[in-house]
């Protein structure tokens, strides 16, 4: 192996050592800073007389903070691959995931929250490679009951629960 290729297909540098935890990370950072400047929004008042904005900015400062560590421990210094850059986004989980999302939030006014949630967990289970139908209904009819017993009965949301 010439020197030319070794140097061309291997580089030193800041690698990604999970990708999930350091995705992960980033989503907790964005959403403690976008949850932040919102609760910048409300008055903050002081520690003796909390404002409105007060626990919702403790929450979302705990919360960058803890994407920040994260995001820190999903990364490395070392020889890394050209390559290894590629794994960092997996097309097919994204991709179902937002589709299941979709799909609820298309369904919930049509079919209502029970269907609209078996729908969403059945959609999204085809992220992983290996999907089992069966398991995926078990886990698409608990949590429609969950969600069902939470959000329309325990919290009394008005949500159809079933198809209208």
């Amino acid at each position: 192996m010439s020197s030319a290729t070794t140097s061309t297909a291997v580089r030193t540098g800041l690698q990604i050592r999970d990708p999930r935890d350091a995705i992960a990370g980033a989503l907790f950072i964005a959403f403690g800073l976008g949850g932040g400047a919102i609760a910048l929004s409300y008055p903050l008042g002081s520690a003796m007389r909390m404002g409105a904005g007060y626990f919702p900015l403790l929450v979302c400062v705990a919360l960058t903070l803890l994407g920040a560590v994260i995001v820190l421990r999903s990364l490395s210094w070392r020889l890394v691959e050209r390559d290894a850059l590629e794994s960092l986004f997996v097309l097919r989980p994204a991709l179902f995931i937002a589709a299941g999302v979709l799909a609820f939030a298309l369904l919930v006014p049509v079919l209502g929250l029970l269907l609209a949630t078996l729908a969403m967990t059945l959609l999204s289970g085809y992220a992983r490679p290996q999907v089992r139908l069966g398991e995926q209904v078990a886990l698409g009819l608990a949590l429609a009951g969950f969600g069902g017993l939470v959000f329309a009965w325990g919290l009394g949301l008005q949500l159809p629960v079933l198809p209208v």
